[in-house]
C-alpha cells in the first residue's frame, strides 16, 4: 500500500538516519546538560547568577554588533530607531554583568509576569474551548493553575526568591531537555544496532 504522505515518511527515515549517525555525540550532550543541570538544582544561586550574567553579555555584545553596523552602514534607514535599541541593549547588558545580583532581581519580575500572563491565558483558553479540545483542556488548566502557584511562591517569599528562581528554572530545562536528548541518542543507537546487526551475521 503506497503512503499517503511520502514527505513525511522522508523526513522521518532523514530524522532516524541523523540519530542514528550521531546518536554518540547526542548521548553526550544529553549527559553534560543533564549534569549541568543538577548543578544548577543543587546551587541554584549560583546557576541564577551565572544566568544573570550570561543574557547580560548577549545583550552587551548585541548591543555593541549593532553599534558597529549602524555606523559602518551608510544611509541606513530609521537609524536612530536603531540608535536608540542598540545602545540600549548595550547599556542593559552591561548592567546586568556589572550588578549580577540587582540584574537577577529584574529578571525574576520579568519571568513572574511571565508565568502570571501564561498562566491565566491558559486557564482562559481552558475553558473557552474545552468542548473543542476534550479532555485535554484539563491539563491546560492545571498547567496555568501551576504557573499562577508559582508566580504567588516568588511573589509572596520576594526578594529571597530571587536568589534561586532563575537558577531552579534553568536546572529544570536542563535536565528535561538533556534527558530528552539521551532518550533521542538512545533510541538511534538502537535503530544503529538493529541495521548493523543483520550485516554483522552476513559476513560471518
Amino acid at each position: 500500500m503506497a503512503s499517503l504522505n511520502p514527505g513525511h515518511n522522508d523526513m522521518q527515515r532523514a530524522i532516524g538516519d541523523a540519530l542514528g549517525a550521531h546518536w554518540g555525540l547526542l548521548m553526550f550532550q544529553g549527559v553534560v546538560m543533564v549534569i549541568l543541570g543538577v548543578l544548577a538544582f543543587a546551587v541554584p544561586a549560583a546557576a541564577t547568577i551565572a544566568v544573570d550574567i550570561y543574557i547580560g553579555c548577549l545583550l552587551l555584545i548585541s548591543g555593541i554588533v549593532g553599534l558597529i553596523a549602524l555606523f559602518s552602514a551608510k544611509n541606513m534607514p530609521a537609524f536612530l530607531w536603531g540608535l536608540v535599541t542598540a545602545a540600549l541593549s548595550a547599556a542593559v547588558g552591561a548592567l546586568l554583568i556589572w550588578k549580577p545580583v540587582e540584574g537577577a532581581l529584574s529578571l525574576t519580575l520579568l519571568l513572574t509576569a511571565f508565568f502570571v500572563v501564561e498562566g491565566v491565558f491558559q486557564i482562559v483558553t481552558s475553558v473557552a474551548y474545552r468542548g473543542v479540545i476534550g479532555r485535554s483542556w484539563g491539563w491546560m488548566m492545571v498547567s496555568g493553575v501551576a504557573d499562577l502557584l508559582l508566580a504567588a511562591i516568588i511573589i509572596f517569599g520576594w526578594p529571597t526568591t530571587a536568589v534561586w528562581t532563575l537558577g531552579l528554572v534553568v536546572g529544570i530545562n536542563l535536565i528535561t531537555s538533556g534527558w530528552a536528548i539521551v532518550m533521542a541518542a538512545y533510541a538511534g543507537r538502537s535503530v544503529t544496532k538493529a541495521v548493523m546487526q543483520p550485516i554483522a551475521v552476513a559476513r560471518r
